[in-house]
């Protein structure tokens, strides 16, 4: 995909939109399809199918989950999608603390022009607080 700003602001607020869509195989569609996620430490998903269920483990979590997209920068060969995560964690075995929780994901594009990798970073520690003990007032 070219680095062109209005482009990748347009991909953005498409995959964000995807994001609180509740629909994971909206999310997977703005992947090639042999393309993979990495979210902090854990494997990658790799595919269509498995990035639809790593959205959906987010999804069911939060089903009132709303994502924002608070930049894109292009930072050579890849792509900063910087987000914030906000919602209620309702879904089975939740804990019902709200969470608010920001983080980028780091994109190369495939000569598709969708996402070949993404490498997803949030602060797990404050993530894994709020869902103990919800939002600091």
């Amino acid at each position: 995909m070219p680095l062109d700003l209005a482009k990748l602001r347009d991909f953005a607020t498409r995959y964000t939109a995807a994001w609180c869509s509740q629909n994971p195989e909206a999310v997977a569609a703005f992947f090639s399809p042999s393309g993979s996620l990495k979210i902090n430490d854990s494997a990658p998903s790799f595919g269509r199918a498995g990035i639809a269920e790593a959205a959906r483990s987010f999804m069911t979590a939060f089903p009132d989950m709303k994502v924002s997209m608070n930049d894109v920068i292009p930072r050579g060969p890849r792509v900063e999608y910087h987000w914030t995560l906000e919602g209620t964690n309702t879904g089975t075995g939740g804990t019902g603390k709200k969470v608010r929780i920001s983080g980028c994901e780091e994109w190369k594009f495939g000569p598709d022009g969708l996402i070949e990798d993404s490498l997803g970073h949030f602060d797990a520690a404050e993530y894994a607080r709020q869902l103990a003990h919800g939002l600091q007032p």
